[in-house]
């Protein structure tokens, strides 16, 4: 293939190809050259061009296929446009010569085709410069044209719309010859010719004017024709081309004079009279439409209709939004006129005019709901309206007059039904789409949009009840604020209406769909509603009987009640249960004799209400075991079951019953069946066993006997076929933007769809997706539909031989009937039987015997050669799960041979396509068969039918069934890849385009083989580059084809080849192509798009994105978008999609796909997002006024004005966005939140200002987050004053994120002040309006956090300026004071849980944060201390603001301390277990009702931390001091001391004594802590677990609380495993550091404990028996520690797995294994090491709990792991500084060592035996070899000193252990560092001042000379640097010290030693000059020294002065230097007196 890709035709290697390669070469070749002669030079293409064109135009004449016959075109075009175009003439007369050839054979009419074309493009490209050879051209094309045949006339129309597009104004004379051919082919009977030729006129009328003025009436006529018979595609073209004529008529401005006289305006009034006759009389003319409307016989046909509705909406949206805006009244009463009584026909019977409905409800939504923006949608709403009231008052006239002469104007009643129903419904969708931003509609009372709808809740027609209901469903689910309000009132009406029968349905419909809507409003309703429904339910019931006249409609009413009362769910349900089964057990006769007499007595009347009654009790149960299975326990089902035998009784009854008493009874008997059949078949078959064989023999008789004559087929079938199967029987069955109305042409013309008038009870249950009304069936066709479920249930439980009986008869009853009835009785069966087929494979049961397989497969068979397609189908679906459920392979391979045979011997398109789709089934369910050759049968039979040209059918089933083998067979299949793709692409390229369903099938073969080869496409292979090559080759193919599921194909083939080989898919065409069908008109198409575009933009947004961009710069003639890429990018572009488009999943995937982009893109173009995401917003500030903005208090006027600048956005520019809806502006708030997230990913600039704008300088393309900090502000701002309650919400979280993560944040230009400061007014106007009393609560708990987070962010340091936003804080706390009764009675209990627990916890944090300022500044306060006294006045402004916090907590705290203990005790009783359900109190918690326990469980679980934390810092603030438990009690709604806990009133003590209530709040907290900390589940936030162990340190920071816990050691020790499960599961370093908090406190509060009782036992002994004291502590005289009840034990476990876990070689276990023995040290990460020193610090306070035997018992291990860290941990660091392990190990080593145990005399030896051990393994450390140079001396020589001077001295004083010591330091004193030789100096100048001279003595002896000697030396080398001045300073204070502590005699000598080392630093005056800085330092240290010894030790000092002259000159000449520079020096202060300060510093700090 490669050498195709040449500029002229490789002809040598094309001639060496056989037969179909030639053809696929030159595809291949035609491809590359269309991509190559745009970008080739134009003189090469001079060059080549004869060659070229010669090439081309040969290829004419080898027949080529239709996408070769394209691409030959099209390059031709581009050849003559770029080279030179003189030869063009001689190609077109070329063509017009083979159009004229006289030969008529099929070989020849592809090239003909072919000139057809190629002539088409030619115009198209070069237009007018072709010259007037046009129309020669077009004369002879419309000539072939008479006898060309379909195909033929398919070409010449698009080919005739190609020259018309090229030539423009020009084509005028020809204009009316093309129209006339045009006009022909409209009304064709191939659809592909009548798609072409809407084509071919849509591109006419652009210049012929006499469309659209003189002709118009004949091209509507026209349309309407070309609507009848018409298919999905055909009616999208032709309502294309009719709504724009119509819109172009009504817009034309005056034409030209020539055409002036005949020209006349065409007004709005007329063109809707035109349309509105084809929709109410079709397309028969307007004469003779006349005649058949007398004879009463016309009924529009359902095309017709449709077709005329999708033109009304193409017109209007040609028009666009501004213009219906404008003319929307005119517009609505037209299209209402359309179903009202002046068109009585339209409407003559309920199928008419339902679907009559249907089309005017598309036309509104379409339109209304598809391009109006918000603020537009709500003055529609108005409008229809002020339509509902006419027409209200049209009625209310009518009824009032009892009049018998002006009672005939009831028609208009029953008329005016339809145009309700019409306008009711668009109203509800309004109001739905628009959620809470219609809240101002419904505010405003000159509307009265309640009223109106509430009004007609009372009209005669029970199909307008209906509506209104639905409507107010509608209302209540976009505004939850109104369910409880709607439903109160319906209630009252209801009672006081109770005998008026349209009061009764109209109101029970009301408050049944207003019930269906509450699981759709999170907030709920009030639980105490139920109740009163129930009430009225039982009420209506029971009154049913007392007025003949409404008891229908009390019987309806009460059972609708209880069905709607079930959806609500178990919490609610489980009060009413008792009631509501005995309600059920009464309304059935309890015996079959009772069933008997009841027969004898009664009327046709009574038995209708009984039915009725009895359907609905059905109903209602049906409901609840949907709605509450939680509630289905066995003894509930036993209540169920009594009835059920007397329920099927009455249904073998049903049919005599019926007989006696006539007609009437139909309809109630059917729903009752349908009723009945639908409940069976939700219960468990085990509950009505013994009902089996008399059900089963009524479903028979329903199924074989039908009521109805329909055929059923399109809504029984389609749920039984594989859903890829369905895409067989065309788009019908698929899904598109007109499934709505092209749904009643599917159903055939006796029914024209679901109604809610046919089944209420539909009203309150869950509706299908996508709908927005419930569409019930007619009872006679939705009774067969339940039928065919429950045989399916009851036939896969009944005995097999039972099954053969029913199949048997099933297949008489098949055989009996005959003719249309026969397909229908087939029908019915084959879908029950298929049911019952998927139930056995489901619970892998069995089919039975051979018998009743042979049965089985009769019946399928039969419909396998039905002649309704959907039933082949479904059948071929039945075949294949018999297989499945037979599960044998020789049935199988059987079933597979007879459709071999049959497949072989017949030529009928029926058998062949069932038969071809039954071998693809087969694999579907069994995988493969099995057997190759079987495989192989089924391909090569597969291939021949595929290539029978003579029926597309049968071509495109047996392809389809070939793309499920490919699928299915997996690996198996690889041998017959290569033939398969041939075949496919063979096909490809010439099966003619007309054939859309077989190039379909095409695609999805094409795919299937895709994902078989998989990633071995990505090979480089000859054979797989082959295979890659047709792969695409087939996907171009597909990407020209001219229908849009095969774009749709191939765009998914692509994504597909993207996956497996995304290197060779050419990513910018594949963008460029994904780009043009964004906006396509087929849902399908735009699916695909999106889905291609969501798996590219994981891998590649960034290029996807460029190329989207490139390709509109380069914006090729023929692509215009509908969205603008040019300005706003794909992104944008998809941004517009989101909001325009309805289809769910579309949505989902657009959304998902924009996540990805800007996951990987935002941080690079931040602007730009940050700009889509605003200009989205934005329009919510133009749709609001300014949010009120509370300006009462004078200080706030200033302030003010920030927020009304971020809302008046003046610049009336033009938006990209014009009013997006409010979901698309609510995930622009995400993608904001999602924005700064990743920016927070990628780097701290993002939040950094002075850093941003230094990088910023550096580069202008960088671009940081917080430069855009206003921006932010202002998206959220705009967002969280929104109508929409949704977009409120994401606008509090974005200004909670914003307000988090830009807290800190520095201004630069106002040092100490943060960025966010200059926008408080702003966060305060956003923040005010979520607290106004009509605010829903879930918006105030989110404005709560938002509050506290803005609080305790610190961001504002002025209390006037906090307490605005505190403020608001206080009087939501105010409103929680008010108790539970005072609560708003409209949403749920549980709502207002919520709000109370978020007020509280926001002032928790508020509390948390202004301690903790206060902690850190007292703590800043001591320090200032310490340094100095200047810093004063800085810490006074900040104590001010901290305190100033706390202070305005402090007001409130009382009551808040009292709501939080409140709070706590709820969830308190809310975690215990189930089992202690019956201890919680009955009236519910402080702040939960008993009933809402569930819902508000969530609440609690938010909030409970950190109101822990507050209550524990509170408690401990007042040092548990109690407060008078019922001071400022009694405003609540009852008391909240915990003293309430789980008792009831009575029995309470009157008064508790402080300790106990101390007590009960202590182990409130404890308790609430250790449940939590027992088991966090895995997705516990990490905030609570850190909040919970805070409260726990906070709590035991107290002595009272400490000494519980203290003196409780069980409490401890279980406390203790708790924090060590933790730590054993939370890897988080906070959480393990905050736990050993926790475990230090306890263990310090049992020190103390046990320091008390010694004391105090001492104090009670006295000192006389000290000998016999008890012993104190854990190990008491035994010295044993029992595991799980040792508060030690539990301490050390916990220690050793923190020390374990972060250094695993302290493991005894692991250090023996070769793994750890490496001895390499680790560093260990800060958090480890902080881990490691905590732990230390505890391990050290061990032995202070022991006893002294305990203490023995665990000092080994202590000691071993204190030195096993400070060996492990010791290692040099470069700067000299100690590990923060060593430093906290030798902390601890000194404080173990310093313990009491070591001397007391129980424990003393031992002591002693282990500490000289530790002191060994000290010492054994350096004789590891090999390791010395990277220990850390220093360290270990800080060990052995902590012991020297720590321990009693018999430890160290040892001969053998002094000595190793005292050669430690020798060593160490050699050292060449000389900071090591420094620290070595400090340890042994403190052991030398050792109190005890055994210790000291051997020491000074042994290392004294060594330092004197060192010294002694320096007087030859003198310091380099201030290190060795360090040292050398460090030994003259060591020997200094020695000579004060040594005795008289020996001081003299040591005196004599030092002296001359000091003179010989000293220097003389020249020295000093030239000397280092270090010698100089040296001088003045000597000097000074000299200055202090001389005058101690005058006589030493005299004598060796005497003795010595040098010395003497020496000494004086330095004296004497020095007071000179201090005279120098006193001279300069007085000079300038400000150095002074900063020198008398230095001095005093040497």
């Amino acid at each position: 293939m490669e050498l195709a890709h040449s500029l002229l035709l490789n002809e040598e290697a094309y001639n060496q190809l056989g037969g179909f390669q030639k053809a696929e070469f030159i595809f291949e070749w035609l491809q590359f050259l269309e991509k190559l002669l745009p970008v080739t030079s134009r003189a090469d293409i001079r060059e080549n061009q004869k060659k070229l064109v010669e090439q081309l135009t040969s290829l004419l004449n080898n027949s080529p296929g239709p996408p070769t016959r394209r691409l030959v075109a099209k390059n031709l075009a581009v050849l003559y446009s770029t080279g030179d175009t003189f030869s063009v003439y001689q190609t077109i007369d070329k063509c017009n010569e083979l159009i004229r050839s006289k030969d008529d054979s099929p070989s020849y009419l592809p090239t003909k085709l072919a000139a057809v074309v190629c002539l088409g493009y030619l115009y198209k490209k070069l237009g007018r410069i072709l010259g007037n050879s046009f129309t020669d051209t077009v004369g002879n094309v419309l000539k072939a044209m008479k006898n060309a045949e379909s195909q033929g006339r398919y070409e010449i129309m698009l080919s005739l719309q190609n020259i018309l597009k090229g030539l423009g104004a020009a084509a005028i004379p020809c204009h009316r010859d093309i129209y006339k051919a045009a006009r022909s082919c409209l009304t064709d009977r191939s659809m592909a010719v009548r798609c072409a030729a809407a084509k071919c006129l849509l591109e006419l009328q652009n210049e012929a004017v006499f469309m659209w003025s003189t002709d118009l009436d004949s091209v509507v006529t026209l349309c309407f024709k070309s609507f009848e018979g018409s298919n999905y595609d055909v009616r999208l073209a032709v309502s294309k081309l009719l709504g724009t004529v119509l819109a172009r008529a009504l817009t034309s401005k005056q034409p030209t004079a020539s055409t002036r006289h005949n020209f006349r305006r065409i007004s709005l009034e007329e063109v809707m009279e035109l349309l509105g006759t084809g929709f109410l009389r079709g397309s028969c003319g307007f004469l003779r439409a006349s005649g058949d409307m007398l004879k009463g016989t016309s009924s529009v046909s359902r095309d017709v209709r449709v077709g005329v509705t999708q033109a009304y909406v193409v017109f209007v949206s040609t028009l666009g939004a501004q213009w219906l805006e404008r003319n929307f009244s005119a517009f609505l009463s037209h299209i209402l006129d359309l179903v009202s009584q002046s068109h009585p026909k339209a409407i003559q019977n309920q199928m008419d005019a339902i679907g009559c409905r249907r089309c005017v409800s598309f036309i509104l939504r379409a339109t209304v709901g598809g391009l109006l923006g918000e603020k537009a949608q709500i003055t529609a709403a108005k409008e229809i309206c002020q339509a509902i009231w006419k027409l209200k008052k049209v009625v209310d006239a009518a009824m009032s007059d009892s009049n018998l002469e002006t009672r005939i104007t009831t028609t208009d009643v029953t008329a005016s039904q339809h145009v309700l129903v019409c306008a009711l419904q668009e109203l509800g969708s309004l109001i739905h789409g628009l959620g809470t931003t219609a809240a101002p509609l419904l505010q405003d009372s000159s509307t009265g949009v309640l009223e109106a709808v509430i009004s007609v809740i009372l009209h005669p027609s029970i199909s307008v009840r209906l509506t209104a209901a639905w409507c107010l469903r509608c209302i209540a689910v976009a505004l939850p604020s109104y369910v409880s309000l709607l439903m109160d009132r319906c209630i009252e009406r209801l009672s006081v209406l109770k005998s008026s029968p349209e009061a009764v349905t109209g109101y029970s419909f009301a408050v049944a769909a207003l019930l269906g809507a509450v699981k759709h409003c999170p907030l709920g309703i009030p639980h105490g509603k139920g109740k009163v429904i129930m009430t009225v339910a039982e009420d209506l019931l029971c009154s049913a009987s007392q007025n003949s006249r409404i008891s229908l409609q009390r019987t309806q009413a009460g059972w609708l009640l209880i069905a709607a009362l079930m959806t609500l769910g178990p919490a609610v349900v489980q009060h009413h249960l008792p009631r509501m089964l005995l309600l059920w057990k009464c309304i059935f006769p309890s015996s079959p004799k009772d069933l008997e007499t009841e027969k004898t007595r009664g009327d046709s009347f009574t038995w209708q209400v009984t039915l009725e009654g009895r359907a609905g009790a059905l109903c209602a149960i049906k409901s609840f075991v949907s709605h509450c299975a939680g509630l289905l326990t066995d003894e509930v089902v036993q209540r169920l079951l009594p009835p059920l035998p007397s329920a099927v009784d009455l249904l073998t009854q049903l049919s005599s019953i019926y007989k006696s008493y006539g007609n009437s009874l139909k309809t109630p008997s059917t729903v009752y069946r349908h009723k009945l059949y639908e409940l069976l078949a939700v219960l468990p078959p085990k509950t009505y066993e013994g009902s089996f064989c008399a059900i089963l023999k009524e479903l028979v008789t329903d199924l074989t006997v039908p009521d109805s004559q329909i055929d059923a087929s399109t809504f029984l079938l389609p749920p039984l076929c594989h859903e890829n199967d369905l895409l067989l029987l065309g788009p019908l069955l698929q899904e598109t933007d007109h499934r709505f109305i092209e749904e009643q042409l599917l159903l055939g013309n006796s029914i024209a769809g679901g109604s809610l008038e046919y089944d209420p009870y539909s009203i309150c249950e869950k509706v299908a997706k996508g709908d927005s009304v419930p569409k019930p069936l007619p009872p006679v066709l939705s009774v067969i539909s339940a039928a065919t479920r429950l045989f399916g249930v009851i036939f896969s439980h009944v005995a097999e031989s039972h099954r053969l009986q029913v199949l048997e008869q099933l297949l008489n009853s098949i055989k009996q009937t005959k003719g249309s009835r026969q397909q229908i009785v087939q029908l019915n069966v084959v879908s029950a039987f298929s049911t019952s087929l998927k139930h056995l494979a489901n619970c892998k049961g069995s089919l039975g015997p051979e018998e009743v397989r042979r049965s089985a497969l009769t019946l399928v068979m039969g419909a396998l050669e039905s002649n309704n397609p959907l039933l082949r189908c479904a059948a071929a679906e039945c075949l294949a799960r018999l297989a499945q459920v037979v599960s044998d392979s020789a049935f199988t391979a059987g079933l597979a041979q007879v459709s071999f045979d049959k497949l072989k011997s017949a030529r009928d398109v029926v058998s062949r396509t069932g038969h071809s789709l039954a071998l693809g089934c087969l694999y579907r369910y069994l995988g493969g068969i099995g057997s190759t050759q079987h495989l192989n049968a089924c391909v090569g039979i597969l291939y021949t039918l595929s290539q029978d040209s003579t029926s597309p059918d049968v071509q495109a089933w047996a392809l389809h069934s070939l793309s499920l083998i490919v699928d299915l067979a997996g690996p198996l299949y690889h041998v017959h890849v290569e033939p398969t793709l041939s075949l496919v692409l063979m096909l490809l390229l010439t099966v003619p385009p007309a054939y859309a369903e077989v190039h379909q099938s095409l695609g999805r073969c094409l795919n299937a083989l895709i994902t078989t080869l998989g990633p071995e496409l990505q090979g480089s292979s000859m054979t797989v580059s082959a295979l890659r090559t047709s792969c695409l080759l087939g996907c171009a193919v597909m990407q020209d084809n001219p229908d849009c599921l095969v774009q749709a194909q191939a765009i998914s083939c692509l994504q597909q080849l993207h996956m497996f080989a995304p290197r060779h898919v050419n990513l910018s065409s594949l963008v460029s192509c994904l780009c043009v069908n964004l906006c396509s008109s087929y849902l399908l198409l735009r699916r695909a798009v999106v889905a291609c575009l969501r798996q590219l933009v994981q891998r590649e947004a960034a290029e996807v994105s460029e190329y989207a961009v490139a390709l509109v710069k380069e914006s090729r003639e023929d692509f215009t978008p509908d969205v603008n890429i040019r300005e706003i990018g794909l992104e944008g572009a998809l941004l517009g999609l989101l909001d325009k488009e309805l289809d769910q999943r579309l949505c989902q995937d657009i959304k998902e796909t924009l996540t990805h982009m800007l996951t990987s893109m935002a941080v690079e173009k931040l602007s730009f997002w940050l700009k889509l995401c605003k200009d989205v917003l934005a329009a919510s500030a133009d749709f609001n006024t300014v949010a009120s903005l509370d300006t009462t208090q004078e200080e706030e006027t200033a302030k003010v004005d920030d927020a009304s600048v971020l809302t008046s956005d003046s610049d009336e520019r033009f938006h990209p966005f014009s009013n997006p809806r409010w979901p698309t502006r609510v995930f622009a708030a995400e993608c904001v939140c999602k924005i700064i997230s990743q920016c927070e990913n990628a780097g701290s600039a993002h939040f950094d200002i002075t850093l941003a704008q230094e990088r910023k300088q550096r580069d202008s393309r960088d671009d940081f987050l917080v430069l855009h900090l206003a921006d932010l502000i202002r998206m959220a701002f705009m967002a969280a004053t929104d109508h929409s309650d949704q977009l409120r919400l994401s606008g509090l979280q974005t200004l909670l994120i914003v307000v988090r993560k830009f807290a800190a944040v520095p201004e630069p230009e106002f040092p100490g002040h943060v960025i966010l400061e200059q926008y408080q007014a702003n966060v305060g106007a956003a923040l005010r309006p979520a607290f106004a009393p009509e605010t829903p609560p879930d918006v105030t708990a989110k404005a709560c956090q938002v509050c506290s987070a803005w609080i305790a962010s610190g961001v504002v340091s002025d209390l006037n300026d906090l307490r605005r936003v505190h403020q608001l804080l206080v009087s939501s706390l105010v409103k929680v004071q008010a108790g539970k009764e005072a609560q708003s009675q409209q949403y749920n209990e549980s709502t207002s849980t919520m709000e109370i627990l978020a007020v509280l916890k926001a002032w928790a944090e508020v509390y948390i944060v202004a301690v903790e300022k206060q902690k850190n500044q007292s703590d800043a306060h001591i320090h200032c201390l310490k340094t100095a006294n200047s810093a004063e006045e800085s810490y006074r402004d900040v104590t001010s603001s901290a305190s100033g916090l706390l202070d305005l907590v402090q007001t409130d705290l009382g009551t808040l301390s009292k709501l939080w203990l409140a709070a706590l005790q709820d969830f308190a009783l809310l975690t215990l277990p189930s089992e202690y359900a019956s201890q919680l109190p009955a009236e519910g918690g402080t702040f939960y009702t008993a009933e809402t326990i569930e819902n508000a469980r969530p609440h609690y679980y938010n909030s409970w931390a950190l109101i822990l934390y507050a209550t524990a810092l509170w408690l401990t603030s007042t040092g548990f001091i109690v407060v008078d438990p019922d001071e400022g009690v009694n405003n609540l709604s009852r008391p909240v001391t915990p003293t309430t806990m789980c008792q009831d009133s009575s029995t309470r003590p009157l008064v508790k004594s402080p300790e106990d209530v101390n007590t009960d709040r202590f182990h409130l907290i404890l308790g609430v802590s250790v449940e939590f900390l027992c088991s966090p589940r895995s997705d516990a936030a990490m905030e609570n677990i850190i909040a919970c162990l805070r409260a726990l340190q906070t709590l035991f920071d107290v002595p009272w609380p400490r000494s519980k816990i203290g003196g409780d050691q069980e409490l401890g020790v279980e406390l203790l495993n708790v924090l060590h499960r933790l730590i054993l599961t939370r890897e988080s370093p906070d959480i393990q550091l905050a736990a050993l908090e926790v475990v230090r406190l306890i263990l310090f509060a049992a020190q103390e404990h046990v320091k008390e009782k010694r004391r105090s036992a001492e104090v009670d002994d006295g000192a006389a028996e000290k000998e016999t004291l008890p012993e104190f502590g854990e190990g008491k005289d035994t010295g044993g520690l029992v595991p799980g009840k040792s508060l030690v034990f539990a301490t050390l476990e916990l220690c050793v797995c923190i020390l374990v876990r972060q250094l695993p070689q302290l493991n005894p276990k692991l250090t023996c294994s070769p793994a750890v023995q490496s001895g390499k040290h680790l560093l260990l990460s800060e958090d480890g090491s902080r881990l490691v020193a905590a732990a230390l610090v505890i391990l050290s306070d061990v032995p202070a709990v022991c006893s002294p035997e305990g203490s023995v018992s665990v000092l080994p291990t202590i000691l071993y792991l204190i030195i096993g860290v400070l060996k492990e941990t010791a290692v040099k660091l470069r700067d000299g500084q100690l590990p923060l392990t060593v430093a906290a190990s030798l902390q601890a080593l000194k404080g173990l060592l310093s313990s009491p145990m070591a001397r007391a005399e129980k424990s003393r030896t031992a002591w002693t035996d282990l500490l000289r051990s530790a002191l060994v393994t000290v010492l054994d450390c350096w004789d590891q070899d090999g390791l010395l140079q990277e220990l850390d001396e220093v360290s270990l020589l800080t060990a052995i000193t902590i012991f020297v001077m720590s321990t009693s001295p018999e430890v160290t004083t040892v001969e053998c252990l002094q000595k190793r010591c005292i050669e430690k330091f020798k060593i160490t004193l050699d050292s060449k560092d000389p900071l090591v030789q420094y620290k070595c100096y400090q340890l042994l100048h403190s052991i030398f001042q050792h109190p005890n001279k055994t210790v000291s003595y051997p020491y000074i002896h042994s290392l004294a000379p060594s330092i004197v000697g060192k010294l002694q030396e320096t007087e030859k080398a003198k310091p380099e640097n201030a290190a060795e001045l360090q040292v050398i300073q460090e030994g003259i204070k060591v020997v200094t010290g020695l000579t004060a502590t040594a005795e008289e005699e020996h001081r003299a000598h040591l005196v004599a030693c030092l002296l001359p080392i000091l003179i010989s630093f000293l220097l003389d005056e020249n020295a000093l000059v030239s000397a280092t800085n270090s010698a100089k330092n040296l001088h003045e240290f000597a000097l000074q020294n000299l200055m202090q010894i001389g005058p101690q030790y005058s006589s030493v000092f005299k004598k060796l002065m005497a003795s010595s002259p040098t010395m003497k000159a020496r000494l004086e000449s330095a004296v004497k230097g020095n007071q000179e520079s201090i005279k120098v020096k006193t001279a300069k202060h007085a000079k300038n007196p400000g150095k002074s300060s900063s020198i008398q510093l230095k001095t005093n700090f040497l």
